[in-house]
């Protein structure tokens, strides 16, 4: 492609973009509080999640519901340390892709967050990152009770940033938010790692996005 494609926003997934893999050691915690072994412990935690993601149940809810899966009884002090936990499972950071957004924000980009994420989770890496603030909009699910691929979140995330949809780049660890992404006109990258993000952008035309000139 000899033309690059107009882009006046990026919008990052949080999850496995800006963060990267899941942390083993805070799965082993949540484990132990729970007193059950990793399978167990993966059915019921991915049972409830949608509905921690998009607000029907908080962080406390959700773990509570989380127990009562596996016949468990919590007291608060363990409640508050599988939030702890959980947050820790999310937030090891993916340098490479943070300091791209920084760099793009420092070029004059936009540069937005769209997340599937319970409230507990939201503050957990608020909390943690606070170059978190540095991004234009944020759009998190469980304030607007919608989650990624429904449509809906990805206009949500257009109105913040303030730009067409097909000014918009968007990135995203999941095939199917990547095609609702497009859906909606958005120009949209599958992360799976960076080198094949950094060849993707180029093969699209975008390889000068990732060493942006201020504007």
């Amino acid at each position: 492609m000899t033309n690059e494609p107009k882009i006046s926003a990026v919008l990052f997934d949080y999850g496995m973009v800006l963060s990267g893999p899941p942390d083993p050691a805070a799965r082993r915690e949540m484990e132990n509080v729970l007193g059950v072994d990793e399978e167990k412990f993966q059915a019921a935690y991915w049972k409830h999640r949608d509905s921690y993601d998009r607000g029907t149940l908080g962080g406390l809810t959700y773990w509570s519901s989380v127990a009562h899966e596996l016949r468990r009884s919590l007291d608060a002090a363990s409640l508050d340390a599988l939030i702890d936990a959980d947050n820790a499972l999310w937030t090891q950071p993916n340098h490479a892709m943070i300091e791209w957004a920084a760099s793009l924000q420092r070029a004059g980009v936009k540069t937005g967050i769209l997340s599937n994420i319970g409230d507990a989770m939201e503050a957990g890496i608020r909390a943690r990152f606070p170059w978190l603030e540095e991004f234009s909009h944020h759009t998190f699910s469980h304030r607007l009770g919608i989650a990624k691929p429904d449509h809906a979140i990805y206009q949500h995330a257009v109105e913040g940033l303030g730009v067409p949809a097909d000014e918009i780049l968007f990135v995203d660890d999941k095939e199917e938010n990547i095609e609702a992404a497009r859906a909606v006109g958005m120009i949209a990258v599958q992360y799976s790692s960076h080198d094949a993000f950094v060849d993707e952008m180029r093969r699209l035309g975008l390889g000068g996005l990732l060493t942006p000139a201020a504007r």
